[in-house]
């Protein structure tokens, strides 16, 4: 790479760094959240439900709609429905479950309302109310299988009601039910403990996972958290990042229905649904405590789908998907994680920005070394790839950076081909607009890459020269004025220039009606003969279709006149210091100019020389027309007329070619008479059989003398 490519790349390199640094600012905190939340999407909607529900190990009992509309709920104040939970919670601990949580907080009991009721209060007249509640709790408590709820809000916390707090035995089986909101004010983590009285406490989720596993969590100085040998992972010091599925992936339970299971007596149910499980008794509203967390692009309709018991399943009413889900199924994830060790893992702001700055490098790279379109395209294949490298990793609870790499290679991506398009790519775009009607494509790329002007050299290379003029130009411009000559010969040329490009020659120069073009160089091309061929071939029958059409032409006739040789000579910019050219000289080109003009004297169209029928190869069916000596060269040249690729070749073509070769045989031999008779079968519609017809005729007429050879001699150019 040259001096000003590295200059390039590195100003590339820098706009990688410091778009992929600019994702570890605090500012893109919300991008980093915005990671996960497209994360938990792409999950759920190309894999789906990947557990049976049945399989999770918390479930939920829902105070939902259904509840509120049936008695004795439908009829009550929900301050009032204490002893019938009371009565619920008995028969799941009897079932077998672990341990009870409650995302339910009762501040206040009815037996402390203040109400005057006649002579006494309300809360008098009702005493004992919520005592089969209290007792519930108190036998649960005793076991450890209950934890009740609290809200830390400063100096004015939300406890339970003091009965509550007595019959669990005061701060040992309550606990916090705070989320930690992230900036973009989106639940995604839950805290793993709180300072209460200045000593951490474990969290509600924390802790009845730790009672399920029966294993204490055992903190670490750096706020991390070790539960059941499981290390707890968190970007954050003392969080932990939900994992959510998605769908009906924790088991609901109606209130209602397990209240009527308890007045139908069935504990199998019970024990069927519960032993062994973390319950969480939480609201399911659509208007009470809602949370929008990481879920928030999938939240499905929510409801209490798990088996029934007593009551039949509700009217179905209409149902729509929000972003918000109730804050009981953030608890249970969280405990469903700590006991299956699946929490995410997210891999920090330094992994984030390194990766970011990674994906940012490629991106421009891939804008300095292919066009818009393309490092848009690649640009896009990247997206992909990492889209799916993430959604990977994401199966398995880590979460690498999404978003972050992704707007920073996009934001690399456009300002490095801003900056492409506004200095890297000025000069070379000066380059070609300034040659570009004057140089051929492969040279201007050539220049544009060694990012230098054209300069005065050349090289010694194996090249094809090939030659063309058009026949009786002189006698066409006395029946056209000049700018009817103009418009003819600039329709003739660019569609002979067109197929010479198609096939990988440059058009070295035009002189008049003549073009000169090269095979070879200035790219190097190893087939460079028979791309030579191919393209006269395919300028002879295109010429035949113009005339075939009658109006490219005005009318006209045209017919041309091709010459091909092969061998070395010197390519390369040719002139003065003030004006030069990249051209072609040498012995070379001038013996491709003498075998175009050759043409005439054997009414052909298009002929090569041996040099450039034994580096063409067999791909060409050809006939040898006759050995001569051309203007200026002592030695005698073997030349060749192409008549098709192997494989089109007409049988009157390979016939006459047969007859030819038959008659030259005989010529070469002094058998004058014999070649006659070879050349006359054809010599009515081919005229180099009827020129040597001709030719042979005379000399078995007044045969030569002994030092004749089977050499023509050309007199013109």
């Amino acid at each position: 790479m040259g001096r000003i490519g590295v200059r390039h790349a590195l100003v590339a390199a820098a706009i990688a760094v410091m778009a992929g640094l600019a994702t570890t600012w605090p500012e893109f905190d919300g991008v980093r959240g915005l990671s996960i939340d497209v994360l938990t999407a792409l999950r759920w909607h190309l894999f789906g439900q990947t557990r049976d529900p049945a399989a999770s190990a918390a479930v939920v009992v829902a105070l939902d709609e259904e509840t509120y509309r049936t008695p004795p709920f439908s009829t009550a104040p929900n301050l009032t429905w204490t002893r019938e939970i009371g009565r619920v919670l008995s028969a799941i601990v009897a079932g077998g479950a672990k341990v009870v949580g409650f995302d339910l907080v009762y501040p206040l009991s009815i037996e402390q309302a203040q109400i005057p009721f006649g002579e006494e209060t309300f809360g008098a007249k009702v005493r004992g109310f919520d005592r089969d509640f209290l007792r519930a709790l108190a036998l649960a408590a005793r076991d450890g299988k209950v934890v009740l709820g609290e809200l830390q809000l400063g100096d004015r916390p939300i406890v339970p009601s003091p009965g509550q707090r007595i019959a669990v035995g005061q701060q040992r089986n309550i606990r916090a039910l705070n989320a930690h909101t992230d900036a973009d004010d989106v639940v995604r983590r839950l805290p793993l403990t709180f300072v209460v009285d200045g000593a951490p406490v474990p969290s509600m989720a924390v802790e009845l996972a730790a009672r399920a596993l029966g294993s204490a969590p055992q903190l670490a100085p750096d706020g991390g958290m070790t539960l059941d040998g499981y290390h707890i992972p968190g970007a954050i010091p003392n969080t932990l990042t939900v994992n959510f599925g998605g769908g009906d992936d924790i088991p609901t339970y109606s209130l209602a229905d397990l209240h009527a299971c308890v007045e139908k007596g069935d504990a199998a149910f019970f024990r069927r649904h519960f032993d062994g499980k973390v319950v969480i008794f939480g609201t399911l509203q659509e208007s009470e405590d809602r949370k929008i967390t990481s879920k928030r692009f999938i939240a499905t309709p929510e409801a209490a789908r798990a088996e029934r018991c007593a009551l039949p399943e509700p009217p179905q009413g209409q149902a729509f998907a929000r972003s918000t889900i109730s804050g009981v199924y953030l608890h249970a994830t969280a405990v469903d994680n700590l006991i299956e060790h699946n929490a995410i893992a997210e891999v920090g702001t330094a992994g984030a920005g390194a990766m970011a700055t990674v994906f940012s490098g490629l991106m421009a790279a891939a804008a300095l070394t292919f066009a818009p379109a393309g490092a848009v395209a690649a640009y896009v294949v990247g997206a992909l790839a990492w889209t799916g490298i993430a959604v990977a990793a994401f199966r398995s609870a880590l979460a690498l950076p999404l978003i972050e790499p992704l707007l920073a290679g996009l934001v690399t991506l456009a300002v490095t081909i801003g900056y492409r398009f506004m200095v890297a790519d000025k000069h070379a775009r000066f380059l070609r607009r300034s040659f570009a009607l004057y140089l051929a494509p492969a040279v201007i790329e050539k220049m544009v890459s060694s990012n230098k002007p054209p300069e005065l050299g050349g090289e010694t290379r194996t090249i094809t020269i090939y030659f063309s003029d058009v026949a009786g130009f002189s006698s066409l411009s006395e029946k056209l004025n000049p700018g009817q000559i103009v418009t003819l010969m600039n329709e003739y040329l660019s569609a002979m220039a067109d197929i010479i490009e198609e096939h990988g020659g440059f058009i070295d120069k035009y002189i008049g009606d003549a073009i000169v073009a090269v095979f070879g160089a200035p790219l190097a091309d190893p087939d460079h003969a028979r791309n030579a061929v191919r393209a006269a071939l395919k300028c002879r029958q295109r010429l035949e279709e113009l005339n075939r059409s009658g109006s490219a032409f005005m009318g006209q006739t045209l017919g041309q006149r091709i010459g091909l040789n092969s061998g070395e000579a010197l390519v390369g910019n040719i002139g003065s210091h003030r004006r030069f050219n990249y051209t072609a000289m040498g012995d070379a080109v001038n013996l491709a100019s003498r075998l175009e003009g050759a043409n005439k004297y054997f009414g052909t169209s298009i002929m090569a020389s041996q040099t450039t029928v034994e580096l063409a190869g067999a791909a060409i069916v050809w006939r040898e027309l006759d050995a001569i000596r051309v203007v200026g060269r002592t030695g005698a040249v073997n030349i060749y007329e192409p008549l098709a690729e192997v494989g089109e070749a007409t049988a009157e073509q390979s016939a006459r070619a047969r007859a030819y070769a038959e008659g030259l045989a005989r010529w070469r031999a002094g058998d004058f008479a014999g070649a006659k008779q070879g050349f006359e079968r054809f010599a009515d519609d081919d005229p180099p059989s009827a020129r040597f017809l001709e030719r042979a005729a005379t000399l078995a007429a007044h045969p030569p003398g002994p030092d004749w050879e089977p050499v023509s001699t050309l007199e013109g150019k």
